[in-house]
């Protein structure tokens, strides 16, 4: 099976300097809107719908804001597009489970204090294969331009309890393109876009055997 990775795109989709490579999967880790608005859902939904890969998968982020207030409406309009929200889907015997949340900064959407984070990552299955959320794990990829830890500490502990394969993300826009592997598990950032929202980052190829 061939996974192709990509996140944070803020809607700067035509301006990629990397193609999207062709893959039995498709995996955005959300922010693909920038304000979050209806007209950005728009734009972004005709791109991710045209994309020719059989099997999507979308895990919002905080710049999504149409996903949270109307994700039944998201849903609707993106029928062939797995959106998860604390779910899971199998594909090819590969459960991938997805979960939006990040720790409260700004006025964001899909955030929560870190301490009210931990009854999201409770949901993780236990035999989840590849871990997809929005936002990093404390301390792995996870540093910004002032040299700040933004992950989660809570998700960290609940992601080496579940031990998954693969743990993939976005967020955190200058560890981009960025991976390593502890215990086992594979860490990736998949942003698309830098810290200057130049989205010249590749997207990332995983091959399963």
């Amino acid at each position: 099976m061939k996974i192709v990775l990509i996140s944070d795109t803020h809607l700067l989709h035509d301006q990629m300097k990397h193609d999207i490579p062709d893959g039995d999967v498709l995996v955005h880790c959300g922010d693909g809107l920038n304000t979050g608005s209806a007209d950005d859902f728009w734009k972004f939904k005709l791109w991710f719908n045209s994309l020719p890969h059989k099997n999507k998968i979308y895990v919002p982020g905080n710049h999504d804001e149409f996903f949270e207030k109307v994700l039944s409406t998201t849903r609707s309009e993106m029928p062939d597009v797995h959106i998860l929200v604390d779910q899971e889907v199998v594909i090819e015997r590969v459960k991938f489970y997805g979960s939006p949340w990040t720790p409260t900064f700004f006025d964001w959407y899909f955030m929560q204090d870190e301490e009210d984070l931990p009854k999201y990552w409770d949901n993780i299955p236990d035999d989840t294969d590849i871990l997809l959320t929005h936002g990093p794990p404390r301390n792995f990829l996870d540093m910004n331009e002032e040299g700040e830890h933004c992950g989660s500490e809570s998700l960290r502990k609940r992601v080496f309890e579940v031990s998954p394969k693969y743990h993939v993300f976005g967020h955190i826009h200058e560890m981009g393109s960025g991976s390593e592997e502890v215990d086992g598990i594979k860490f990736i950032n998949a942003s698309i876009c830098t810290r200057r929202y130049k989205p010249v980052n590749p997207p990332i190829v995983l091959e399963l055997n």
